[in-house]
């Protein structure tokens, strides 16, 4: 029996794990098939035994619904190791164009893109990197909704999946990162999340911004880094992921 609307909804209701179970049930692509049968850590396992993989990307702006994909970078981790020789990193031929200012922004031109191929043609690499890893990303409104919105573009289904977001991890850890009224007029500036800034609280060295893959390798040292000075290598990764 083919899965309803209301099969679907409810699903969501439930511990990730069973919710893997149940669109592995109900997908139809076999990419996604195969990434939800891969299966997900249970939310008490130790953080220092889930396999993860950094996942950044690079976009024709911010909004999902109107940009653009244009260069994915990943790479596995786990805390004790990331596996710079498993690292990928691809661009990709956007559906709309590009924009001067994301030109700017990310440094990929129309050159780059001209002989790009469509995200579809590399799907089966980038799931091979995914499946079975909790991907790790610095602020979570971006990978996670344009790899949905792309992806039912070009399978007409979408993807669900948790994220351990390192932005959100500061944001956490600093609550009171906005500076009250007279402190601003003192002079006193915002703590700020942003993937260089958070870094450098940690002591970890200066990266170029902007290239997916170079984010994606910062994203995973920043994570070990937090678990390292805020939490525990037992911290469960239901702790952590949203």
């Amino acid at each position: 029996m083919s899965e309803t609307p209301f099969m679907l909804d409810d699903a969501k209701r439930l511990p990730w794990p069973e919710q893997y179970e149940a669109l592995a049930n109900s997908a139809k692509a076999p990419v996604l098939k195969a990434f939800y049968e891969a299966g997900c850590a249970s939310p008490d396992t130790p953080v220092s035994e889930v396999p993860m993989v950094a996942l950044d990307f690079e976009t024709t702006g911010l909004e999902a619904d109107e940009h653009s994909i244009v260069s994915i970078g990943l790479v596995p981790f786990t805390l004790d190791a990331i596996q710079l020789s498993h690292a990928r990193h691809w661009v990709v031929r956007p559906k709309l164009p590009l924009h001067q200012m994301s030109v700017t922004f990310h440094g990929i031109t129309h050159a780059d893109i001209y002989n790009a191929p469509d995200l579809s043609e590399i799907l089966e690499e980038v799931f091979a990197s995914l499946n079975g890893r909790i991907p790790v990303v610095h602020f979570r409104h971006i990978e996670r909704p344009f790899l949905n919105v792309a992806l039912q573009y070009r399978l007409d289904e979408g993807i669900r999946f948790p994220v351990v977001d390192t932005m959100a991890i500061e944001a956490h850890l600093h609550p009171d990162r906005q500076p009250s009224f007279l402190k601003r007029l003192v002079g006193e500036k915002p703590l700020s999340i942003r993937l260089a800034d958070s870094r450098t609280r940690y002591g970890l060295p200066h990266y170029a911004a902007h290239n997916a893959l170079i984010d994606a390798i910062a994203t995973a040292e920043l994570l070990q880094a937090q678990i390292q000075h805020h939490f525990s290598p037992q911290t469960p990764i239901g702790d952590l992921w949203l």
